[in-house]
């Protein structure tokens, strides 16, 4: 399968607003080196990532703060970000071009990758590279990728479109539930259970067995319940304390306090983002007094994202796609993802291709 030596992509030029982001044709496309596989991008999921290392959120001197304008030059996930990259932590594409030593891939299938690429060593056991922030990502055309971190979804019956919408939020959602050990008959509180990661980890607990309650705008109530939620907490709110197994925590902020005492005594916490704040106050008389576990969770074993595959493939696991951009239109895109008006995902498609 041939493939043309330049391409249309979106570049980031450095930290910053949208005004940062630069969409051009004239990208040279990148060439597979050892090990490593040629993908051509048919659509990418927006995700909070992408803002935040836009804007440099993930720098240790940042407070949490987003305003545009604000920068830190290590404000990627692993420090400084090589200029210009192309960003885009998640996507569904085909294969086209093999690197020396491939083997075991051909032309054609149909493929996704983690956002979190274990690289894991004696020194270094939870090493990992992120894609569109430690590497070009999926925001253009095409994108190389190590063929170790490939898996195949040609079986899938989901498109293009909704697989793209899986790789980032399912594959957190996966991780975050497996790291706290959720299982059937547990109770599971999960935060900003509207948007693509919260939809995502509702739906997995409820497939462990779980008793889910989302936390989420009650206008946005009916997209959580139809994914799996039993109960419905507002945004707003305190949980009861002592109630749940488990929290499962994408948002932080000021209510974090409110989500330890929620749970039971041995419970777990694990938490994988902090769009409401990063900084928190902490009681520790609660968690040594009750035994309670947290867990940080961006690395993602390898055995995670293969079971997160098999659920895509089989079918047993669906997206909610609220809407679709070009993506000559991803500043608007992140625009719209950035009023949290809509619940679940929004997904970037390239050219010539049909949504």
């Amino acid at each position: 399968m041939s493939q043309p030596a330049r391409m249309t992509g979106v570049e980031l030029l450095g930290h910053g607003g949208p005004d940062r982001l630069r969409y051009g044709d004239d990208i040279v496309v990148p060439s597979p080196g050892p090990g490593e596989v040629l993908v051509r991008i048919a659509a990418a999921g927006v995700n909070n990532t992408d803002i935040a290392t836009r804007l440099g959120w993930y720098a240790p001197q940042s407070r949490g703060a987003t305003a545009e304008g604000e920068a830190f030059e290590d404000g990627g996930w692993s420090g400084a970000i090589s200029f210009p990259r192309i960003q885009g932590a998640e996507f569904c594409g085909r294969v086209v071009a093999l690197g020396d030593g491939v083997i075991g891939w051909n032309p054609g299938q149909r493929v996704i990758c983690p956002t979190n690429m274990p690289e894991p060593s004696e020194e270094a056991p939870t090493a990992y590279r992120a894609l569109g922030s430690d590497i070009d990502g999926a925001f253009a055309e095409y994108c190389v990728v190590p063929a170790r971190h490939l898996h195949d979804v040609s079986a899938s019956p989901l498109s293009d479109i909704e697989i793209a919408a899986m790789p980032c939020a399912f594959g957190t959602a996966e991780n975050l539930l497996a790291r706290a050990g959720v299982s059937e008959g547990d109770r599971v509180l999960v935060t900003g259970a509207s948007g693509g990661v919260g939809l995502a980890a509702v739906q997995l607990a409820k497939i462990r067995g779980a008793r889910v309650t989302g936390q989420c705008s009650l206008d946005k109530a009916d997209a959580v319940q139809a994914a799996g939620a039993c109960d419905i907490l507002d945004r707003g709110a305190e949980p009861e304390a002592r109630t749940f197994d488990r929290v499962i925590d994408i948002v932080g902020g000021p209510q974090w306090p409110a989500r330890i005492r929620a749970l039971r005594p041995g419970g777990d916490y694990a938490v994988a983002g902090a769009i409401a704040g990063p900084i928190v106050e902490a009681d520790l008389r609660i968690l040594y007094l009750n035994d309670i576990t947290l867990h940080g969770c961006t690395y993602q074993p390898r055995d995670v994202f293969a079971n997160l595959v098999a659920m895509i493939n089989s079918g047993r696991v669906r997206p909610l796609v609220s809407m679709t951009y070009p993506l000559r239109d991803i500043a608007e895109a992140q625009a719209e993802f950035q009023t949290k008006r809509h619940s679940g995902k929004i997904v970037l498609f390239m050219p010539g291709v049909n949504p």
